[in-house]
C-alpha cells in the first residue's frame, strides 16, 4: 500500500520484519553487532542493533554529540557506568537504560556469561556508519587505540583518553 506524502516531505519508513537469526552483522572489539533495523529503513529515525558482549567486554566511557542510546537487556549481566548516576549499576535481563546525547556512559560484562542487550540508536545514520567503519578495522585484527578514536571523532563520539575503571556490582 503506497503512503500519500506532501510534496517535499521526507519519504516514510516502511515495515521492517527480521527472524531471531536475521540483519547483517558486525564484529567490533570482540562483540557480535546484529542490526535489526538500519537507519536506512528506518527513514533516519533510528537503528536497532542486537549486541552480544563477551564476558570482560564493553564500551569505554564514551559520550555522543548527535545521538540518544537506550538498552534493553535480554540476556546476562551489564554494568552501566553514567555520569548523574550512582555509581556503576548493575542490569540483568529486562533492565533498561536511556542515555541522552552529552551524557557520557559506558557499559560492561562483568558476569561470566555472554550478555545480549538490544540497542536502540536516535538517529541511526552517523553511528550506524560508525560502528560499519569500525567492524572494516577491526578485519585483520584488533584495531589500533588511535584509530578506534579517530573513527569515533569522525562520528562525534568522544571516547575518555583515560577509562574510568567500572566497579564490580
Amino acid at each position: 500500500m503506497d503512503v500519500m506524502r506532501n510534496p517535499g516531505e521526507a519519504p516514510a519508513a516502511a515495515a521492517v520484519l527480521r527472524h531471531a537469526d536475521e540483519g547483517s552483522r558486525l564484529e567490533i572489539l570482540g562483540a557480535r553487532y546484529v542490526f535489526k533495523a538500519t537507519s536506512a529503513e528506518t527513514a533516519g529515525s533510528f537503528c536497532c542493533i542486537e549486541v552480544s558482549v563477551p564476558p570482560g567486554r564493553g564500551v569505554p566511557p564514551h559520550t555522543h554529540t548527535h545521538e540518544d542510546e537506550a538498552f534493553h537487556v535480554l540476556a546476562g549481566k551489564i554494568v552501566i557506568d553514567c555520569a548523574g548516576l550512582e555509581g556503576p549499576q548493575c542490569l540483568g535481563p529486562g533492565g533498561f537504560f536511556f542515555g541522552p546525547r552529552g551524557l557520557r556512559h559506558a557499559f560492561r560484562n562483568e558476569g561470566a556469561e555472554e550478555a545480549r542487550l538490544l540497542v536502540f540508536c536516535l538517529p541511526g545514520a552517523g553511528i550506524e556508519a560508525m560502528f560499519r567503519q569500525m567492524d572494516a578495522a577491526g578485519r585483520g585484527g584488533e584495531p589500533s587505540i588511535a584509530t578506534i578514536l579517530a573513527i569515533a571523532a569522525s562520528a562525534g563520539v568522544d571516547i575518555a583518553s583515560e577509562p574510568e575503571p567500572a566497579a564490580t556490582v
